[in-house]
């Protein structure tokens, strides 16, 4: 099991999330946390596709900071 960082944005009217190891995952949703439970449904789904295709999963890199302005 990998653990894939994600971010959950603010959006119009809705939350959108995507992790940055997986371009083109996204999801959306009306609260923060239908969002966070889409994504987390739309990335096994991603993955189980690759794995389906025999391609390889991506390997988990971001990582979050903060910074001070």
């Amino acid at each position: 099991m990998q653990r894939y960082l994600i971010i959950i944005e603010k959006a119009n009217g809705n939350f959108s999330a995507f992790s940055p190891d997986v371009p083109g995952c996204v999801a959306t949703g009306e609260t923060r946390e239908l969002a966070e439970q889409e994504i987390h449904a739309a990335l096994q789904m991603h993955m189980k596709g690759l794995q389906e295709d025999g391609l390889p999963l991506p390997e988990p890199s971001a990582s979050v900071g903060y910074v001070e302005v």
